[in-house]
């Protein structure tokens, strides 16, 4: 199945809601479901969840070869019906020599796989780099943005070039879609205006068992 990478360049943008949305309509397609993988931490939050106990797969990049790829496996937690979660981790990866390998794993499910990676260079030591190797490595790369300068300005100066944008709307804004894909040179892919529905169901916990029907209808063609 196709592996998705969802990252902002700006912090505030959604990356997390766009990837727990994509995870679950993804999810409800297939008879086999959707791994979404938390490089973020900030899945659980969104979906209600407690905070993950043990290891997530930080702890599995960190570890190197001596522990199979299998093992990304044991540390998966069924979050509902259609979803399962590999959750951040504590550990802090040295350098980036296990993405490869993580993202022949990934590639090689038969699940629908979307990693939320929140901004691109948050964090310290060498999770910067692996979330932008995971971020380039994906055969769908998602660039959550609002149509700001500061945004737009940020993701021009990303090593990382997108394959689509996820374009969060907000009235009073000069720069539209079809500024957005000139400035950036890729296809906005969805437009998913700014609701108080989604916010609700962000602070309740609710957006995957709930999804508000506009931000469903907003990701369609990007599901």
């Amino acid at each position: 199945m196709t592996v998705v990478s969802c990252w902002s360049a700006k912090g505030g943008s959604g990356t997390t809601v766009v990837a727990v949305a994509l995870a679950t309509m993804r999810g409800r397609e297939g008879d086999h479901g959707a791994l979404l993988v938390d490089l973020a931490g900030d899945c659980p939050s969104v979906m209600g969840l407690p905070e993950p106990i043990g290891p997530g797969v930080t702890d599995w990049l960190a570890a190197g070869d001596q522990v199979p790829s299998d093992a990304l496996g044991r540390i998966e937690q069924q979050v509902s019906e259609h979803v399962a979660l590999l959750p951040t981790g504590t550990a802090a990866p040295e350098g980036t020599d296990r993405v490869a390998p993580l993202l022949e794993v990934l590639q090689a499910q038969t699940r629908h796989v979307v990693i939320d990676l929140g901004r691109l260079g948050a964090g310290s030591g060498a999770l910067p780099a692996v979330a932008a190797e995971l971020a380039e490595g994906a055969e769908q790369s998602l660039l959550v943005t609002r149509p700001c300068f500061l945004s737009l300005r940020r993701a021009l100066a990303s090593p990382v070039r997108p394959t689509g944008i996820v374009l969060v709307t907000e009235e009073g804004r000069a720069l539209g879609r079809r500024e957005v894909e000139d400035i950036l040179g890729a296809p906005v892919v969805a437009e998913v205006p700014i609701e108080s529905a989604v916010s609700r169901a962000v602070d309740a916990g609710t957006l995957a068992m709930r999804m508000p029907r506009g931000l469903e209808r907003s990701l369609r063609h990007a599901a």
